[in-house]
């Protein structure tokens, strides 16, 4: 109808002064519809009309990326981006949106140097862009390019700081009271404080539930390192006691493991395409009783959905490797390792435990044969370290302890992920600071998850990243029975390596300071029979540990769902903790995390009370504060 309107309203009056809005407007209607090509057409027509109304050149450009032209998008942006020289507060807007737009188009083509030249531009004109902030650091990440935070006009170290995205900061520094605070900020400035809920569901409303309704809500139900995780809990569910809805908000497109995971679903119901409202209503319509958040603070995630409040219960698990930081998550599932007993105060949500936090899936495709260690470019009989964690993971100083384990283990060698020209020569050329020929730190393709299993078996030992560690790829690892060292520090994220190597068989190889990492992995860079005894230890264990029972798993989390459903019957619903998170968060940026990346317990407890006595001077904290009222530090 709005259509027939627009176009008979446009047939009507040629001679308009408003007619290159009316044909913008009828573009996003067009849009809406999934008729792209009818509306570039309506846009290219408004701008012809008028050349300087630059909302058209921003729809323009995401109508050619949806039409699968991504250069013309760019170069539609790029021609906004040289028209618009006069300083005016709109000019400053379309220019950084159509900055913005350049530059995660040149992020999803993998061209993070150009995007970071382009966000860095975007952020010079207004640096109260959160999500460009966000990207920029992300994408430093990405690139190794050390040090992270490189203050430029307009962004200083700290307003940095308070600008990580929650994922980025789990990789940057081991400080769960921080990670809880920027998470908190993160959500305020990108959901707002406040989002319109849809009306309670009470206890009476589901008093004759007998089988509870659960939903997962989640981008990655497919190829993806939570799908590969993930993927055999959904059959194992007891039907008797749920039924489960999938609420997928990812690409399209088909795989195997996609199509496997759905049809162990009772339902499937793609909500990529809804708006949060739609997607909020379809669950309640649905009666879902409790909805579990796999993605977290990821790409793709509904967050918003989940502080619509559709389902009386959210959860918090496996997607993020942290605390959400909102007023509407009221559960996170770890382990014991992960989030200890005593620790429940770097979460927002309640901390509920499964014997092991991560899902395995025991049907994983994997290769027939390995390639030789030659045909990978491999020494065949030297030592071979491997670290298969994203670039993103590896910090300057954790490359300084390998490049130190290098040096101490005679002709071994570093085997990394593959990655961009310009990132290998970085660290190829950090590496020879520190003493290392290039030839010993080797790259590795990427390739089909099967063939990727089984080529890991050609390494010796997998070093693990820190603070933010190895969580599929490790699963993968111990699988495969290649032994992981691993460091636990504080935070979720560093402490995932150490929950699996524990509960695989190996908690011998969980260090507790960098410099027993070090050692460790030298002492056994030089035992390589010691390693080859590890990997049967694994082998022999596997049938039995408690890591890859997932049947086990799967109960347990069912019990978690009865005690979260009888919780809310009772009116016992966990109330997130959100006090004085604003005063954790000026506290918690003043650290340098790029001189000091591991803290012992009771230096890193003391750090923080000495930083909140000074703010508690000036500007008295709440009773409830966290560490502020707990000054023993065995209860934290």
């Amino acid at each position: 109808m709005a259509l027939q309107l627009y176009q008979l309203w446009i047939g009507l009056n040629r001679d308009h002064h408003l007619l290159y809005a009316a044909y913008f407007n009828q573009a996003v209607t067009l849009s809406a519809a999934g008729r792209p090509e009818q509306a570039r057409v309506s846009l290219e027509k408004s701008i012809e009309l008028n050349p300087d109304f630059y909302p058209a050149y921003i729809n323009l450009g995401g109508v050619m990326e949806a039409l699968g032209q991504p250069d013309a998008a760019v170069d539609t942006w790029n021609g906004l981006v040289t028209r618009l020289g006069a300083i005016t507060g709109h000019g400053i807007r379309m220019k950084c949106t159509a900055l913005k737009q350049i530059a995660r188009v040149l992020e999803d083509r993998h061209q993070i140097v150009a995007a970071e030249n382009v966000l860095r531009q975007s952020l010079e004109l207004d640096n109260t862009q959160r999500e460009n902030a966000e990207h920029l650091l992300a994408s430093r990440m990405v690139q190794c390019h050390w040090p992270v935070i490189e203050p430029f006009e307009g962004m200083d170290a700290p307003l940095q700081m308070r600008n990580f995205s929650p994922l980025s900061l789990a990789a940057y520094t081991d400080d769960p009271l921080l990670h809880l605070a920027s998470a908190w900020e993160h959500c305020c400035k990108m959901f707002g404080r406040r989002i319109p809920r849809l009306p309670d569901v009470t206890p009476a409303d589901r008093a004759d539930r007998t089988r509870l309704r659960i939903g997962y809500v989640s981008s990655d139900l497919k190829a993806h390192a939570v799908g590969y995780l993930i993927a055999e809990v959904f059959g194992l569910h007891d039907r008797a006691k749920v039924e489960i809805f999938a609420y997928y908000c990812g690409p399209a497109g088909e795989d195997p493991l996609k199509q496997r995971i759905r049809a162990d679903f009772d339902h499937w119901i793609d909500i990529t395409g809804m708006n949060d409202e739609t997607a909020a209503n379809r669950i309640r319509d649905d009666g879902i009783d409790i909805l579990v958040d796999l993605n977290g603070h990821t790409k793709a995630a509904r967050t918003r959905v989940f502080g619509m409040r559709p389902a009386p219960i959210n959860v918090n698990w496996l997607g993020y490797p942290g605390t959400m930081g909102t007023a509407y998550h009221h559960y996170i599932i770890a382990d014991e390792w992960i989030i200890p007993p005593g620790r429940e105060m770097y979460c927002s949500e309640k901390v509920v435990r499964l014997p092991c936090y991560q899902a395995n899936d025991r049907r994983r495709a994997v290769a027939s044969e390995p390639p030789s260690r030659a045909e990978v470019g491999l020494p065949e009989d030297k030592m071979v370290f491997c670290c298969f964690n994203s670039q993103q993971k590896i910090s300057p100083l954790m490359f300084d302890r390998w490049m130190h384990i290098l040096h101490s283990v005679p002709e071994s060698v570093l085997w990394l992920l593959e990655c961009g020209e310009e990132i290998k020569n970085r660290l190829w050329e950090h590496a020879e600071r520190g003493g290392i020929a290039r030839e010993r730190v080797i790259f590795g393709k990427r390739l089909p998850s099967p063939d990727h299993l089984a080529r890991m078996t050609l390494a010796d030992l997998f070093l693990d990243t820190f603070p933010y560690g190895a969580h599929t790829t490790a699963s993968d690892a111990l699988w495969m029975s290649v032994p992981i060292l691993t460091l636990s520090g504080h935070s979720f994220a560093s402490r995932v390596g150490g929950s699996l190597s524990r509960s695989a068989g190996l908690p011998e190889l969980v260090c507790s300071t960098p410099e027993e990492y070090v050692e460790m992995a030298i002492a056994l860079g030089n035992d390589r029979p010691r390693l080859l005894a590890y990997r049967e230890q694994l082998r022999a264990a596997k049938p039995n540990a408690v890591m890859f029972d997932t049947n086990l798993l799967v109960s347990r989390l069912e019990d978690l769902y009865a005690e979260m459903w009888a919780d809310f019957q009772a009116g016992r619903l966990p109330r997130p903790d959100l006090a004085n998170l604003d005063v954790y968060l000026d506290v918690g940026i003043e650290h340098p995390a790029d001189t000091s990346d591991f803290t012992a317990e009771d230096e890193y407890f003391a750090r923080w009370r000495l930083g909140l006595a000074g703010r508690n001077h000036l500007y008295p904290l709440s009773p409830d504060s966290r560490l502020w009222t707990n000054p023993d530090t065995e209860n934290g």
